[in-house]
């Protein structure tokens, strides 16, 4: 009786043992994020209002973390995830401050529909081209809280097509979009999309600088502006085509519609994006400025994002092409267009 009375007493340690064991594993590992996250906090400069506010903001950083953690533990993907300065925000504030793609409801009658580079022959269209190396994309950018992707997807493919026909590289004003085309369509930080903004630059005679009308994050006032450079229209690659995609690309950067909504997308760092289901509502937009292979043979497209350098290889992603789907990866082959000059 007595050896047994011992056993139980045993088992109990044994398990009291085993719950502080747990208990002392969650403290530690909730003192490391903490940790992580005042490291976070000073490295983009992130200042709270009150004690309240951190501890939601912390709260919210806590379940990112542990979510990037475990994806990149089980290391059976293509890609890694990794914080960035958007760590701290609910799915539901992020995609209404950082994407902002809405479809216009038809190409207007200004679009040329009859697709420009449909005649190229594989052989016209190089095995990789990166319009980076080729000085046709300007640095990141960042939209901040303002749902405008659309303005910075339209800008960055104008500032392209550009320095392609006239070889000057030239930051072009995504405010101006964002304050002065509410009238062809566009409806500022609640979202927008690209026809629009190419047929209001094509009207007004033009776009002008950044430096002359720069970003506020903000929609303002339409103000008169000087023009730096003009475009002539914009054109559709056709719709849930990667091999007429692909030709379009080959000739200059291309605004791209995607879908953006998952987590993994949100904290996509490095390697090629290839999720199995990102589902199918188009709400954000970026820039197609290149495609290529890894050495392993794995076919991509390189897009340019507008989050800051903080997200992706530098404000880049690499995700898969040729997939399969019909509409690629995302859904980004979708709705593509492109302005002429």
């Amino acid at each position: 009786m007595a050896f047994e009375k011992n056993l139980v007493v045993v088992a109990i340690f044994i398990v009291l043992g085993t719950l502080a064991s747990q208990a002392t594993s969650r403290t530690l590992s909730e003192a490391s994020i903490a940790a992580k996250h005042d490291q976070w906090m000073t490295k983009y400069g992130r200042v709270y209002a009150d004690n309240a506010e951190k501890e939601r903001r912390f709260a919210i950083f806590k379940n990112n973390v542990q979510f990037v953690e475990k994806f990149n533990a089980e290391g059976s993907k293509t890609y890694k995830l990794g914080l960035n300065e958007h760590s701290d925000l609910s799915d539901e504030e992020f995609l209404r401050q950082r994407t902002g793609y809405k479809r216009a409801t038809e190409f207007t009658s200004s679009a040329n529909i009859s697709f420009r580079y449909k005649d190229l022959s594989p052989t016209d269209v190089p095995p990789s081209i990166d319009w980076r190396e080729k000085g046709a994309v300007t640095p990141i950018k960042n939209q901040g809280s303002c749902g405008c992707c659309w303005a910075f997807s339209a800008v960055a493919a104008v500032e392209g097509i550009i320095q392609i026909k006239r070889g000057k590289l030239i930051s072009l004003s995504e405010q101006q979009l964002l304050d002065c085309t509410s009238d062809n369509g566009n409806n500022g930080c609640d979202g927008g999309s690209m026809p629009p903004s190419f047929e209001y630059i094509q009207q007004n005679g033009g776009i002008a600088s950044e430096e002359n009308y720069p970003y506020q994050a903000m929609e303002g006032t339409c103000a008169a502006n000087q023009p730096a450079v003009q475009i002539t229209g914009y054109e559709k690659v056709p719709a849930n085509s990667e091999e007429d995609l692909l030709k379009a690309v080959s000739m200059q950067p291309v605004s791209i519609a995607i879908v953006a909504s998952g987590e993994e997308f949100r904290y996509y760092q490095s390697g090629v994006f290839s999720p199995t289901d990102c589902g199918t509502r188009l709400d954000h937009a970026v820039t197609a400025v290149g495609f290529g292979t890894t050495e392993d043979g794995t076919k991509y497209w390189l897009l340019k994002n507008q989050w800051g350098e903080s997200w992706g290889e530098n404000g880049y992603m690499k995700i898969l092409r040729d997939a399969g789907a019909p509409g690629g990866v995302c859904g980004l082959a979708q709705y593509a267009c492109y302005p002429t000059a």
